[in-house]
């Protein structure tokens, strides 16, 4: 399933209701509630939430990993919910967060001052579209030092990877301004605890057919007197690995495809080493030539394997779709009995 990024202009505030069409239902700000994972973010948490407040956003959950400096206190003076999670990681901090929230929208964000308060009602308005998931594209107005050349070019690699191995387009899956329904969110299923969370959504929302749209934002620079907890190389790394790693149950072809291609292959090399090795020195190699059969039968049957395997995640995805679009009719059908 491939989704395309949609541009969704700013729209107006009218008595903190956002502006809607005859085709959406309307979404009062109190209906959303702002998560703000933090770690040591007090220099950037302060003004962070005072600029949400400022739209109208004024429902702000402050989940902090256990922060060294004020970044606690400082939420707690400007009116946010404060949540010390009983683990590590924003993954952890996100799953745990969710449980303090009692409206139906979610508007996540860092605390590290990158992001745009403003930007707030272009994320949530998709949602009173019917969409379940909004991802912020950091790319459409990013400011010249926002981000490092190698950070920059590592997140073109994960986007063009995300988009070769789970078949969709959403421009930037690693970015931190998300919106979405806690309906959507409850049927995802997460596990990561570090910063593989925005990768990990991303490749969920693929794999359970959650409608997601891409809206344009802006994205600063972080600010000098804030540090970043993300590590480019080790983390780079993890997030590549983690988009491997989640194919094996979204887009098991691939998976299972990519290692019994690397089999045959390994099992080919060899092989044609002994051949060569008999057919210039007629010296055999019986050990090296029952690994190379071993390697290219182990490929053949991984290869198999996964046409199989994604046979039964189509047929899966199917009648998941089917059952969802029973009940919607249901709950239609009971709410037009309501009516009457």
């Amino acid at each position: 399933m491939e989704h395309d990024g949609a541009r969704v202009d700013p729209v107006d505030r009218t008595q903190e209701v956002l502006a809607m069409t005859d085709e959406t239902r309307e979404i009062s700000t109190d209906e959303v509630c702002v998560l703000i994972p933090t770690l040591d973010e007090a220099a950037t948490i302060g003004d962070v939430i005072d600029g949400f407040r400022e739209q109208g956003y004024t429902n702000v959950v402050v989940v902090d990993g256990g922060s060294d400096d004020e970044t606690q206190a400082i939420a707690r003076d400007r009116g946010a919910d404060v949540v010390v999670q009983s683990g590590d990681g924003k993954g952890q901090a996100v799953r745990e967060a969710l449980e303090y929230v009692t409206v139906p929208y979610v508007l996540m964000v860092d605390g590290d001052g990158t992001y745009d308060p403003a930007d707030a009602d272009r994320m949530v308005e998709p949602l009173s579209r019917g969409y379940d998931h909004v991802i912020g594209n950091r790319f459409a107005d990013m400011d010249d030092d926002a981000m490092r050349a190698l950070n920059g070019f590592g997140n073109r690699l994960i986007n063009r990877a995300f988009r070769f191995i789970h078949g969709a387009s959403y421009e930037d899956i690693l970015s931190g301004y998300r919106a979405f329904t806690v309906d959507s969110f409850e049927r995802l299923s997460l596990d990561s605890d570090g910063f593989t969370i925005e990768t990990e959504l991303a490749v969920e929302c693929v794999k359970h057919g959650i409608d997601t749209t891409v809206v344009p934002i802006s994205y600063s620079a972080r600010p000098d007197e804030s540090e970043t907890n993300l590590h480019p190389i080790t983390d780079g790394g993890t997030i590549i690995l983690a988009l491997y790693t989640l194919a094996k149950t979204n887009n098991p072809l691939f998976y299972f495809g990519s290692l019994g291609t690397a089999g045959i292959l390994s099992g080919g090399v060899i092989a044609g080493y002994v051949l060569w090795q008999w057919i210039q020195y007629q010296q055999g190699h019986e050990i090296m030539a029952l690994v190379s059969a071993a390697a290219i039968l182990l490929g053949v049957q991984l290869i198999m394997f996964g046409v199989l395997s994604d046979m039964l995640v189509t047929l899966h995805r199917e009648q998941r779709r089917r059952l969802e679009q029973i009940a919607r009719d249901s709950r239609d059908r009971d709410r037009d009995r309501d009516d009457d």
